[in-house]
């Protein structure tokens, strides 16, 4: 193996700049190179890459987003798109490739897989809801960036006392609101994983005004509903009025934490490790403090459950 591709696609998660690090310097270190493609699977389809050097990896371990841009690509998922991206990868004497992404991601490469390159795969999505890995590159850092915000909110609604709605990503699950929910003691989360019932958590929050516990915060998962629809229905309900923060795309954002760091370093030297062994079809993940091999099959035909220990000590800690 001589020549590898390289891509970030889907989401941007913190945590990608120090992965492409470790991608490049196992592939130098095994005399080979890295053919790195711009904006995803768009960049591979209209052969937009650069050769990556240790200047282009030199001081990015730091750096939130992807230097490589990220994007995302409806036409990937015909055929004709496909065919053209194994040309371009061997038009440029790739033997190989990383995708660095989501499902979505690992779907284009699946399509791809087998048809005379070999592809690896590594979890990027902040929302952790990918089978065969216990963290997905850039969660620790989202999670610190919504215990970060919550934590700022708080002081505002414990001096002003109030109850605050905040709205976190998390459209197929609810593991970053679930866990920053126990980091900051959160009074209730709103999950997808589990039906709510806003009339019991309104009783809930009157039972603490009565106790002269008169500050709440509420984390809400996109996926389960909008800060703006508990707060309507909390204020027809029960009379509690709320102030509404989204925290959108700030979680994505700023320096990877030291575990993402470590995280991306150790996925993406073992993706480089893999594909030199023959591996094709599989996301390389973490699994009880171990890296393991996943096909791409296995990812998808499981989903990956919050566990009900956890759910029940949000309910405990949140009375």
């Amino acid at each position: 193996m001589k020549r590898i591709g390289l891509l970030t696609s889907g989401g941007d998660s913190p945590g990608m700049n120090p992965c492409i690090r470790a991608v490049a310097r196992e592939a130098y270190a095994r005399g080979i190179e890295v053919v790195a493609f711009r904006r995803g699977f768009a960049g591979l389809l209209d052969n937009d890459f650069m050769i990556l050097t240790a200047e282009h990896t030199s001081g990015i371990m730091q750096k939130g987003g992807t230097i490589l841009l990220t994007a995302r690509c409806e036409d990937f998922k015909y055929e004709e798109a496909q065919k053209e991206a194994i040309k371009n990868l061997f038009k440029n004497g790739c033997d190989g490739l990383i995708v660095i992404g989501g499902d979505g991601s690992f779907r284009g490469a699946q399509a791809i897989a087998g048809r005379g390159v070999d592809v690896i795969g590594i979890p990027g999505s902040i929302d952790n809801d990918i089978y065969g890995t216990d963290m997905s590159l850039g969660v620790d850092t989202a999670m610190n960036n919504i215990i970060e915000a919550v934590d700022k909110i708080k002081d505002t609604a414990s001096s002003h006392e109030r109850t605050f709605i905040i709205e976190t990503m998390g459209r197929g699950s609810g593991y970053l609101a679930l866990m920053s929910g126990i980091a900051t003691g959160a009074e209730a989360v709103i999950i997808p994983e589990v039906r709510y019932d806003l009339e019991k958590i309104a009783a809930r929050l009157k039972d603490r005004y009565r106790q002269g516990k008169v500050s709440n915060i509420i984390i809400v998962a996109e996926g389960a509903s909008t800060a703006y629809q508990v707060g309507r229905q909390l204020s027809r309900i029960a009379g509690i009025e709320s102030k509404i923060t989204v925290l959108g795309h700030l979680q994505r954002g700023g320096s990877p934490s030291a575990f993402d760091r470590t995280l991306a370093s150790r996925l993406g030297s073992a993706a480089v490790q893999k594909l030199t062994e023959g591996f094709s079809g599989c996301m390389v993940g973490l699994m009880k403090s171990e890296i393991k091999l996943s096909s791409f099959d296995t990812v998808f035909n499981n989903k990956k459950e919050l566990g009900p220990k956890l759910i029940e000590l949000a309910e405990l800690l949140g009375k």
